[in-house]
C-alpha cells in the first residue's frame, strides 16, 4: 500500500513542459469540440424529423450520442483542469467524476440494448412492433442510468461516511482513483466491471450468432438486411471493445506506473485518447452515417444549412456589384 502511494506521488510529480502541455490540451479540446459538433448536428437532425421519434433504434442511437456528448464534456473538463488548476475543490471533483463515470458505464449498456433491438428486428420481425415499443425504449434508457447509478453512487456514500467533512472543502488532483480510494470502493469497482464485461459480451455474442444464422438461412430479400445487421453487431463489438478498455485501463496504468513512473503523464494521455475519445469518434460514423434514412435526412439538413449561409453572401455580392 505504501509502495503504491509512493509510486502515485512520484508519477504525479512529473509534469509536462509548457509546449507539451499546450499541444496535448489543443489536441484534446480540438477532438472534443469536433466530435461534439458532429453529435450536435445529429441531435438537431433527429429533432427536426418526426420519423425518428417513433423508431426505437433511432431513440437509442440519439441517447448514445447525447450520452457521449456529456461524457466528452466532463472528461475533457477534467483533463484541462488538471493542467490549468492542477487541484480543484473536492465537491466539484465529485460532481464531474460522477457524471463522467455514469456516462462511461452507460455506453456499453446502450450498445448491448441496441444489439438486442437489432436481433429482434431480424430474428423476430413479427414481434418487433410488440416488443420494441417507444414506452419500453424509454424504460430501458431509464434502466441503463439506474444500473450505472447502482454501480457508482455507493462510492459517494462510502466517501461521505469514511471521510471528514473538511475534505469536501479542500482541493485534490481530480481523478477517480484519487477520489474514491477506499478499499471497499476499489473492490466494488472491480466486481461491477467484471459483471458489466461478462453481461454485455454475452449479449453481443448471443445476438451476433443468432443474426449470423438468420443471415445464412435467409434466401430471399431479407438476406441483405440480415447481412447488414450482422455487420452492425460486429461494429457494436469493435466499439464495445474500445469502450471496455475503460474497465481494464486502471490495471494497465498501474502496471505502466510501476515500470515507467517518469513517463506516466504520457501513458495517461495516450490512454485517455484511446479509451475516452476514440470510441466517441466512431459512434456517429458507425450508427449515424451508415444508416440510409438518417444519412439522407442529415444530407438534406446540411444542404439547407449551406444554402442558407450561401444565399445572403450571394445577395450581398450582387448588391455590391450593382
Amino acid at each position: 500500500m505504501n509502495s503504491s502511494s509512493l509510486n502515485v506521488s512520484s508519477a504525479l510529480s512529473y509534469r509536462d513542459s509548457w509546449n507539451t502541455a499546450v499541444a496535448k490540451n489543443v489536441i484534446v479540446v480540438a477532438l472534443g469540440l469536433t466530435i461534439n459538433y458532429i453529435n450536435g448536428t445529429l441531435i438537431h437532425t433527429f429533432r427536426k424529423h418526426q420519423i425518428f421519434y417513433v423508431n426505437p433504434r433511432y431513440i437509442l442511437f440519439i441517447h448514445l450520442v447525447l450520452n457521449d456528448m456529456i461524457q466528452l464534456t466532463t472528461t475533457m473538463s477534467l483533463f484541462v483542469f488538471s493542467y490549468v488548476f492542477y487541484k480543484i475543490n473536492v465537491s466539484l471533483c465529485c460532481l464531474i467524476v460522477t457524471f463522467a463515470v455514469f456516462t462511461t458505464l452507460n455506453t456499453p449498456l446502450n450498445l448491448a440494448v441496441m444489439a438486442v433491438e437489432c436481433y429482434i428486428a431480424i430474428c423476430l420481425p413479427l414481434r418487433h412492433a410488440e416488443l420494441c415499443t417507444i414506452k419500453r425504449t424509454y424504460i430501458l434508457i431509464a434502466w441503463i442510468w439506474t444500473m450505472s447509478a447502482v454501480s457508482t453512487l455507493p462510492d459517494m456514500f462510502i466517501l461521505v461516511v469514511t471521510q471528514p467533512v473538511q475534505l469536501f472543502y479542500s482541493a485534490i488532483f481530480c481523478e477517480r482513483d484519487n477520489l474514491f480510494k477506499h478499499p471497499a470502493s476499489l473492490k466494488k469497482r472491480d466486481v461491477s466491471y467484471i459483471i458489466f464485461l461478462v453481461g454485455v459480451w454475452l449479449t453481443l455474442v448471443y445476438t451476433y450468432f443468432k443474426i449470423f444464422f438468420a443471415a445464412k438461412a435467409a434466401k430471399d430479400a431479407k438476406n441483405a438486411n440480415a447481412e447488414k445487421a450482422r455487420n452492425t453487431i460486429l461494429l457494436h463489438a469493435f466499439q464495445l471493445l474500445l469502450c471496455m478498455l475503460t474497465f481494464v485501463a486502471h490495471l494497465l496504468r498501474k502496471a505502466l506506473l510501476y515500470w515507467f513512473p517518469k513517463h506516466y503523464v504520457h501513458v495517461a494521455f495516450f490512454s485517455y485518447i484511446m479509451v475516452q475519445i476514440l470510441p466517441r469518434l466512431i459512434s456517429p460514423m458507425v450508427y449515424g452515417l451508415r444508416d440510409k434514412t438518417f444519412r439522407q435526412h442529415l444530407k438534406k439538413h446540411l444542404l439547407c444549412t449551406v444554402r442558407a449561409s450561401f444565399k445572403p453572401w450571394t445577395t450581398a455580392k450582387f448588391m455590391l456589384l450593382w
